[in-house]
């Protein structure tokens, strides 16, 4: 099937061999994942998605955040295995932080009663889709990426490094950078095993 969307979702894969060198300048990055969350969808258009865009020694800085976070909890042991893989998100030449504002959700939930218990469900739905635009405009720009998640272990010390306002919850992480490696072969469950299609 010949579709530029699914084209650019085939295109979106995890990359965990990330470099510093990237196609684009920083600003043009930095305007990339902007557009790609302001054109995602969100419930009643509540715009609830926030982002805290890192490079370089700001990249580096939340990795090694990270990496403090898990040494407190890690078996010394085992830490090695755990510090490389830190490591090579660390690798990539900036991360992407997204947030979900829960002033925005509690005020939906105030105005819509109705629908009060949904919001939260929504909001994180949005960041969902948020996430996917971002990872697959980021594909389409031949700029690899993978989706990580340290939250909330790394929470409180990423609030206070980038002065992140308190009503915002940390959801995700996305390391990216240059593709230093190629791509395996992606396997696929059986179609009958995951759709049902009538009519």
């Amino acid at each position: 099937m010949s579709n530029t969307v699914l084209q650019a979702l085939k295109a979106r894969r995890s990359q965990y061999a990330l470099g510093k060198n990237l196609p684009l300048a920083k600003a043009e990055v930095a305007q990339l994942i902007q557009e790609a969350i302001r054109q995602s969808p969100s419930p009643f258009n509540s715009q609830s998605s926030r982002a805290v865009i890192l490079f370089g020694a700001e990249s580096d800085k939340f990795w090694n955040l990270v990496s403090e976070a898990l040494r407190k909890i890690v078996p010394a042991e085992a830490f090695a295995a755990t510090e490389a893989k830190i490591k090579s998100f660390a690798a990539g030449a900036g991360t992407v932080l997204f947030y979900e504002d829960q002033n925005v959700v509690k005020g939906l939930q105030e105005k819509f009663a109705a629908y009060a218990d949904n919001f939260p469900i929504w909001s994180e739905q949005a960041s969902g889709m948020a996430q996917l635009a971002v990872w697959t405009a980021l594909a389409a720009a031949n700029i690899g990426a993978s989706l990580q998640h340290y939250n909330p272990l790394v929470d409180d010390a990423a609030a206070a490094a980038w002065n992140v306002p308190a009503s915002w919850k940390l959801r995700a992480m996305m390391p990216f950078g240059s593709n230093a490696a190629g791509f395996g072969d992606k396997a696929f469950m059986n179609n009958g095993e995951r759709f049902r299609v009538f009519g």
